[in-house]
């Protein structure tokens, strides 16, 4: 079976250089001219769809707003019995939508739900996989190899159920990341002059919340020092709202990922309106002291 992986990214040509170095022969297309110059040094790279030949697996490794306009592209180098696998951050419902959709050609459709970021090239992928059963089954030595230890992979069930749980370890990462926030933003303020990245490597030597988020936080005060540099502008890519609005539609609790969200998004707000009129109503109710932005 070919292999080729649309996408050639930062997550896409890891991938493939994964593949590649255990043997599989893998080719690769990106529409952006820039991305298939710098994969042409590790892979072969196809400089049009055209390319799609044969037998084929296509994995795609693309943002999940073009995901569609993506398959409508390959949809005329597609032929019965191939498998395409979304390894993106798509809507579970969108991967069902599409897998119904290519049933009707004889193609197969898997949504792979991928973790591990820039370091599952050397690590390997933790990979949730949703679909047909018998597909999953014929691209497993695939899966094995891109997989940690060549056992982070597991089939889930139907269509969409990889990427449904996909989002919600996205929403548990939220949530995991706000903690460690919220907790080092404390340490940093206690009074006691912590050297954090000290603080993080001992949390993470044989203590109950050791784990890779921890060792990426001493990696993120050993890169960035105080953290002065940065802007505290925390970006969302769909998953965490994903999340919080099927759990409202369920009735399911999820205060701490729902708070973690909307933390991400006050990150974002400069001269808050809505502190501002706080600093108001407590003026009016009780003459406290406010700020005035020429003082």
């Amino acid at each position: 079976m070919n292999i080729f992986m649309i996408g050639l990214g930062r997550m896409g040509l890891g991938m493939s250089r994964r593949l590649l170095s255990k043997g599989h022969k893998v080719a690769g297309y990106d529409a952006n001219p820039e991305a298939r110059e710098r994969a042409r040094a590790y892979m072969e790279v196809l400089e049009s769809l055209e390319g799609l030949s044969g037998q084929k697996l296509v994995w795609l490794m693309v943002p999940h707003e073009v995901v569609d306009k993506v398959l409508e592209d390959i949809k005329p180098y597609l032929q019965e019995g191939d498998i395409v696998v979304d390894g993106g951050n798509s809507f579970y419902k969108d991967s069902q939508r599409r897998a119904e959709a290519l049933k009707d050609m004889g193609v197969y459709f898997l949504d792979v739900g991928v973790s591990g970021g820039v370091y599952g090239e050397e690590l390997g992928y933790c990979l949730m996989v949703g679909g047909d059963r018998s597909a999953f089954e014929r691209i497993e030595p695939i899966l094995r190899d891109l997989s940690y230890e060549g056992r982070g992979y597991a089939y889930l069930g139907s269509s969409g159920a990889g990427h449904f749980a996909k989002m919600v370890h996205n929403g548990i990462e939220y949530a995991f990341m706000q903690a460690i926030g919220e907790g080092f933003e404390l340490l940093k303020e206690s009074g006691f002059e912590y050297d954090l990245k000290e603080v993080a490597r001992i949390y993470n030597t044989g203590s109950v919340i050791r784990s890779w988020l921890m060792e990426l936080t001493q990696k993120v005060f050993e890169d960035f020092g105080d953290l002065q540099e940065l802007e505290p502008y925390v970006e969302d890519t769909g998953e965490g709202r994903w999340t919080v609005e099927e759990a409202i539609k369920r009735a399911v609790p999820v205060p701490t990922i729902a708070e973690a969200l909307f933390a991400r998004f006050r990150s974002r707000q400069d001269n808050s309106f809505r502190d501002r009129l706080l600093a108001g109503l407590r003026f009016e109710f009780g003459r406290h002291q406010v700020k005035k932005k020429d003082e």
